[in-house]
């Protein structure tokens, strides 16, 4: 166990890139990752009885592998393992998995979104909805996690929903990525103040703030923010119209904060798998890369934005809550849950 516990993230993240024949396909190797990741999956299910085990995992090709949601359990029923009914000892393994595929930052943004959770049933007392267990969290593993082997595995609950692929052992996929809080800012008890996406909000409302009133005419295409992503929990996410402001009529000063909005959403996760993300944001550049907002400008009024790159789309909303809701996801346009690389391994195959 005490290889994939870790007491600081190397740096530095190798991206490697390889032509296959004529196609020219790309692979990205993230090798510490994937082996963390296996190691720690492995941990696991072995720590589980066999009950548990045969809940937590199914086949890589299950179609539960595509069932994907952000909502409270009540509402989408979830499968595989739930953190709450296991012992100690796999409780401390699971967390170990939950690391192995995140940044020091993303996994205390996750443990701040699940922690957030407990602190809504408070918020909401015994007449709550919900049952608001900041432990109903569920982990599933798809196939086998073994070197050379194509596998996966998902951790998701309310506001909480991390997907990642691994094909033939080094090739890893790290979308559909779902984040949200509720309270966005806790007000009130032992943890007020605490705001489990700060990044995700501020380093947009600094964009925003930095940009001049052409450029703030552009970047705001309504007055009125949208209930809610976009996307929602779609399984396939296309392109959306290009709109708001792009890169390209962005200072140098205004670009690095248009990074900065991203590297909230890829500086979640692991270097290795954090190099992918930001591999996908450089081949389509910032030049093309989109930026737009709806709804009020002013803290406290309710507020959506979109990053759209030709690869990527981030979107953010909070509506809901007065609003102290939010709601945000990081998708990828082909390769979501790996199926880019899945079909083109499956070509290379014939």
């Amino acid at each position: 166990m005490a290889g994939i516990r870790r007491t600081a993230r190397i740096a530095t993240a190798a991206v490697v890139v390889v032509l296959c024949g004529t196609i020219g396909l790309e692979t990205y190797q993230a090798e510490k990752a994937v082996d963390e990741m296996a190691e720690a999956a492995r941990e696991l299910l072995a720590s589980l009885s066999d009950a548990q085990r045969s809940a937590a995992t199914f086949p890589f090709d299950s179609d539960e592998r595509s069932r994907h949601h952000f909502i409270p359990t009540e509402v989408f029923e979830r499968h595989g393992m739930v953190y709450s009914q296991m012992d100690s000892e796999q409780k401390v393994r699971a967390l170990d998995l939950l690391r192995s595929g995140l940044s020091q930052q993303g996994y205390l943004t996750a443990q701040q979104i699940m922690e957030v959770e407990g602190i809504l049933g408070v918020l909401e007392g015994e007449g709550r909805r919900f049952s608001r267990d900041q432990e109903d969290y569920w982990v599933s593993v798809f196939g086998t996690p073994e070197p050379s082997s194509t596998w996966g595995w998902r951790w998701e609950g309310h506001h909480l929903s991390l997907h990642f692929t691994v094909v033939d052992g080094d090739l890893t996929m790290s979308t559909p990525t779902f984040l949200g809080a509720n309270p966005a800012n806790v007000p009130s008890g032992p943890r007020r103040g605490m705001r489990a996406m700060k990044a995700q909000e501020d380093s947009a409302r600094e964009l925003l703030g930095s940009l001049d009133a052409s450029q703030r005419e552009r970047a705001i295409f309504d007055d009125v923010a949208p209930e809610n992503i976009v996307t929602g929990a779609d399984l396939v996410v296309d392109p959306l119209e290009p709109i708001g402001i792009p890169g390209s009529a962005l200072s140098s000063r205004q670009r690095d904060l248009l990074m900065e909005v991203i590297d909230s959403y890829v500086g979640i996760m692991a270097d290795d798998i954090a190099a992918l993300r930001r591999a996908a944001v450089e081949r389509g550049g910032l030049d093309d890369t989109w930026f737009a907002w709806a709804g009020p400008t002013e803290r406290g009024e309710v507020a959506y934005y979109r990053v759209q790159g030709p690869e990527f789309l981030i979107e953010f909303d909070n509506t809901q809550e007065d609003p102290n809701h939010i709601h945000a996801a990081y998708r990828d346009f082909d390769g979501d849950l790996g199926r880019d690389v899945l079909r083109e391994h499956v070509a290379l195959a014939h």
